[in-house]
C-alpha cells in the first residue's frame, strides 16, 4: 500500500511538471511563418565592419511556402546591387526548439501583437572571421517584419549590431 501511495504521488508530480513545462514554452509554428507568405519592400542596414559605419540600401524579398513541408523560400534581392541577391531555404525544426541550426532562445508576443523570435547559434563573422555568438531576432505582424542580427565575439561581453532588414508588405493586387 505505501509503495503504490508513493509511485501514484511521484507519478502526479511528474505528469504536473510536465505539464507546467508545456505551458510555458511557447514554440513557434508553421503557421507563425506562413503568415509571412508574399512580397516584401523595404531595407537592409549593416554594419561595414573595415569603416565601422552604418550602411543603408533597398532590399525586397519574396517568402513562400515550400509546398507542404516545414521549409520556406525567402529571396532577397537588392534593386541597386542585384549581383547581391540570393535565395535562401528556412527550416523549422518539428520539435519547434529551432530555426534551421539556431536554438530558439524566446518566442512572445508583444504588446503591439507582433510574434517575436529570439535565436542564437555559434559561428564565425567578421573581417578576421572570429568565432562568436550569433544571435537572430524576427519580429512579424501581420504588414510588417524584421530581421536583426546581433554578434558577440567569444571572449567579449558586448553585442554589436551586425545587420537589420526591416520590410513592410506589399499588398496583393485584385485583378
Amino acid at each position: 500500500m505505501g509503495i503504490t501511495k508513493i509511485c501514484l504521488t511521484f507519478s502526479l508530480m511528474l505528469f504536473a511538471t510536465v505539464v507546467c513545462n508545456a505551458q510555458n514554452y511557447s514554440s513557434p509554428t508553421l503557421n507563425d511563418f506562413d503568415k509571412l507568405a508574399g512580397n516584401w519592400h523595404g531595407t537592409l542596414t549593416y554594419l561595414d565592419y573595415s569603416t565601422g559605419k552604418p550602411f543603408t540600401m533597398p532590399a525586397d524579398l519574396k517568402i513562400g511556402r515550400i509546398a507542404k513541408t516545414n521549409k520556406f523560400s525567402f529571396s532577397n534581392s537588392y534593386p541597386k546591387e542585384s549581383n547581391a541577391n540570393s535565395i535562401d531555404t528556412m527550416t523549422v525544426a518539428a520539435d519547434g526548439k529551432y530555426i534551421d541550426r539556431e536554438l530558439i532562445k524566446s518566442r512572445k508576443k508583444l504588446q503591439n501583437g507582433a510574434i517575436q523570435l529570439i535565436t542564437e547559434e555559434l559561428g564565425n563573422d567578421g573581417n578576421d572571421n572570429k568565432q562568436a555568438i550569433l544571435r537572430h531576432t524576427y519580429t512579424f505582424a501581420k504588414n510588417t517584419f524584421s530581421k536583426r542580427k546581433d554578434v558577440q565575439f567569444v571572449g567579449e561581453t558586448q553585442w554589436i549590431n551586425r545587420n537589420e532588414y526591416l520590410y513592410h508588405k506589399i499588398p496583393k493586387r485584385k485583378d
